[in-house]
């Protein structure tokens, strides 16, 4: 048994579950004589809720996640590369796959909209970084990952001091013009992509209202019935409430 094994089995668990499952784990080690190996489990953290969600999308969703990797993968390189084309491409799918994967952990965990920003966060994370797409893809985060920027940082290049028309110097100019219109594009389909997710939103909050509103003015209508056949119920109370006491005088006398 090692730290990785222990890790991968704690961090499948809930975060409920995640406390009382560690400790176990750092006595077995302990009962087994490994006392470093203890130590090392007691000092595991428990995940925060969308941390969670994203090990449990590692788990139940590899293949989503593995495209998600690919195309971060992919992008990188491209980037590296400074390829205006596979650049623009890439960063659509990449906010395609971003969004639907999101979307699908945010629905099978029922995450708020803060924990649900959080794992938006850690996916473009794993995107634009391999380091963080090598945690997520272990599935063992104990905190949502985060990234400055929407896409790596591109590969300083040296430029010829001379403003001759040198080849070196068309091919620098040659360069700096992917790379702006690699930044475009990329702003671009972010841009695009953003407002794809809140016109949907919107549209869907739309629905929502329209329906509830609906609802509402139906339940205002029964409530106005009700009311009034709770007037006409009290009149005929009142009504037979005088009637049984003067009865009930006539009775007595």
């Amino acid at each position: 048994m090692d730290l990785d094994e222990v890790a991968g089995r704690l961090y499948a668990l809930p975060p409920s579950e995640f406390t009382a499952a560690r400790e176990a784990e750092a006595r077995a080690a302990k009962d087994a004589g490994d006392v470093r190996l203890s130590r090392d489990i007691a000092k595991l953290r428990r995940p925060t809720v969308s941390a969670s969600a994203v090990n449990r999308a590692a788990r139940e969703h590899p293949d989503e996640l593995a495209e998600l990797l690919d195309v971060g993968e992919r992008l990188r390189a491209a980037w590296q590369e400074q390829d205006a084309g596979a650049l623009a491409e890439l960063t659509q799918r990449r906010n395609d796959v971003t969004g639907r994967l999101g979307r699908l952990i945010r629905q099978s965990a029922g995450l708020s909209a803060a924990a649900g920003g959080e794992v938006d966060q850690t996916l473009d994370a794993a995107v634009v970084d391999a380091d963080a797409a090598e945690q997520v893809r272990r599935g063992t985060l104990a905190k949502p990952l985060s990234y400055s920027g929407f896409a790596p940082a591109p590969v300083t290049r040296a430029r010829p001091a001379a403003r001759k028309k040198t080849p070196e110097g068309e091919a620098a100019k040659a360069r700096e013009r992917a790379e702006a219109e690699a930044r475009k594009a990329g702003e671009r389909a972010e841009a695009e992509a953003a407002h794809k997710e809140w016109r949907t939103a919107l549209d869907a909050a739309a629905k929502e209202h329209d329906e509830r509103a609906e609802k509402v003015a139906r339940l205002e209508g029964k409530l106005a019935k009700a009311r009034k056949k709770l007037d006409d119920s009290r009149q005929r109370l009142e009504v037979t409430q005088r009637e049984e006491r003067q009865a009930r005088r006539r009775l007595e006398r």
